[in-house]
């Protein structure tokens, strides 16, 4: 079809802002863990939207932030990664925070973009009169930031309310492509990497009061049995220091047990089989600030190879 588009959005905001609620409501479906805490997604994740006049591939980012660890420092230089390769760029600006230095900082990284939408997201959060004042205050940062000509969209991803709209605005600045991925599929993340988002997610939340950050996941082996009924996945739970390997096991591997039940259902969700996962818990000393095994446990920063 010649008139048909494709092309790439970025999603981006400080962290905790709403960004990967929004990329699943946009999608339809949950290709994104989610968490109430900040800091969640590391890696960049594209979620893929296909009607019959467009595919849009909307790229959730880590959240931008003034980095105190390497691990920080490569999430930052994913996400300008991205924004160079869009084709426009969703800032998302919570209803229920003030904006600050942080969103300043993330509004001059993309100045040299043609297309930027300002999304107040979390409308749920507050009452009319509070998002009259917050659409007032986003107004006056988009004059101060030079994004005088960004639309401003006010949305609940969480409750659908003017996703559809905001979809179809992102649409129409879309460039006239053939479809860039499989039309079939709503995002190109390999199983691997949402298996071991899925473990991260289920500590996140048995967890974060104690390990806020300390926590990461890769998968050892993966793969379904020869009678094609059970799905076998063996993890490795990565902490920083030995006094919380023994929070993440908790009393008689009570803890680990809670964290294994949760991803296990999360992943027969996405596998539609019965799962059978195995959740080792290794040491990995200060893996945040080891640029090696930042770069084993995938974390390539593409900009010091």
């Amino acid at each position: 079809m010649s008139d048909f588009k494709a092309g790439f959005i970025a999603i981006v905001g400080r962290p905790n802002t709403g960004k990967s609620t929004l990329v699943n409501a946009l999608v339809g479906t949950k290709i994104v863990i989610t968490s109430h805490h900040p800091n969640t997604t590391r890696n960049p994740i594209r979620g893929i939207i296909n009607r019959d006049t467009f595919q849009m591939i909307v790229v959730d980012t880590p959240g931008m932030h003034k980095p105190k660890t390497a691990l920080g420092t490569r999430l930052n230089s994913m996400v300008n990664e991205n924004i160079d390769s869009t084709d426009a760029v969703v800032l998302c600006l919570p209803a229920n925070e003030d904006i600050g230095a942080g969103d300043e900082y993330i509004a001059k990284q993309i100045k040299g973009q043609q297309e930027v939408f300002l999304v107040v997201t979390k409308v749920d959060t507050v009452s009319k009169s509070e998002l009259a004042a917050k659409l007032v205050s986003v107004t006056e940062f988009a004059k101060k930031v030079g994004q005088e000509k960004a639309e401003i969209i006010p949305i609940s991803a969480k409750n659908l309310e003017q996703t559809d709209l905001l979809l179809d605005l992102l649409a129409k600045k879309l460039p006239l492509s053939p479809a860039l991925y499989p039309t079939d599929i709503n995002t190109d993340q390999v199983q691997e990497l949402m298996f071991a988002d899925l473990i991260r997610e289920a500590a996140i939340e048995e967890l974060y009061e104690e390990l806020p950050h300390s926590v990461m996941v890769t998968i050892e082996e993966m793969g379904e049995r020869d009678n094609g009924k059970i799905f076998d996945i063996s993890a490795t739970l990565h902490v920083e220091r030995d006094s919380q390997k023994g929070i993440i096991i908790g009393p008689q591997g009570s803890k680990l047990k809670s964290i294994g039940s949760i991803a296990r259902k999360s992943i027969e969700n996405i596998v539609d089989q019965q799962v059978f996962l195995q959740i080792h818990v290794k040491v990995s000393k200060e893996w945040q600030k080891d640029p090696k095994l930042l770069s084993k446990l995938g974390f390539i920063d593409s900009l010091s190879d």
